[in-house]
């Protein structure tokens, strides 16, 4: 396993560094104190297995550096750790693709944990509250995504409700599928060239699985997803789906 470890802070880059070498023997950290770093890192080696970005780097902001790792690298997992826990940083990163939020607060456990979920193909968020109790602070703007109040609002709404569990869900193998695909952030006509059905058969599926997850949006199905795996940590999901 080859984890690419983004963070400008010298102390905490080697310390994060020494516990995620920690998970295990076959762990190789390889760190880079910058974005223009990471991305030199990246260009010069396609063996990557995940991504730790910081949000707060010297030369760029980690909201762009996700953006950007996203669309240049759609199969690389990024997993955010940030000295934030807002909620907002929260729901913004998944928003935009990352596939864990750790915040540097958090036990080495439940980094620990945080991590194996993810590199095992699970979906990391931290416990928050997703209903009615999520504090109303204002999403900061941003150029060019003008939907992020909107995400904060939908997920904070009354109706926003996490199933008890994957199990009792119910989906079928395909909607499963489906489930997988969109939680990496994939949209419909990708799903469906890689399940070789109809982007209306796609359409179908979604909707169908997020009804079954009580939400109405595909950032609440991942914040939900990811509260229910916290909760069963046994639970045998991965995101990480090959095509059928």
């Amino acid at each position: 396993m080859k984890v690419l470890l983004i963070d400008d802070h010298p102390l905490i880059l080697s310390a994060l560094q020494t516990v995620i070498e920690g998970l295990g023997d076959d762990v190789q950290v390889i760190g880079a104190d910058s974005a223009a770093a990471a991305r030199r890192l990246l260009k010069d080696s396609q063996e990557f297995d995940l991504v730790l970005l910081d949000l707060q780097l010297g030369d760029a902001s980690g909201f762009d550096v996700l953006d950007e790792f996203r669309a240049a690298y759609p199969a690389l997992p990024v997993v955010v750790i940030s000295a934030s826990d807002r909620a907002s940083d929260v729901i913004r990163a998944i928003d935009q693709g990352a596939m864990g939020f750790v915040p540097k607060r958090s036990s080495t456990e439940m980094l620990s944990q945080a991590l194996k979920l993810v590199m095992s193909g699970g979906i990391y968020v931290p416990p928050m509250s997703l209903g009615h109790e999520v504090p109303s602070e204002p999403v900061p703007t941003v150029v060019g995504n003008p939907r992020l109040q909107q995400i904060q609002q939908a997920a904070s709404a009354p109706g926003f409700q996490t199933p008890g569990s994957l199990d009792g869900l119910s989906l079928t193998p395909r909607q499963t599928d489906v489930l997988a695909l969109l939680l990496q952030g994939k949209p419909n006509k990708i799903i469906a060239r890689e399940l070789g059905v109809s982007v209306e058969t796609i359409k179908d599926h979604v909707a169908a699985v997020l009804k079954a997850l009580g939400v109405s949006s595909r950032t609440q199905a991942v914040l939900a997803v990811g509260q229910m795996l916290q909760r069963q940590p046994d639970a045998q999901f991965s995101t990480w789906r090959s095509p059928a």
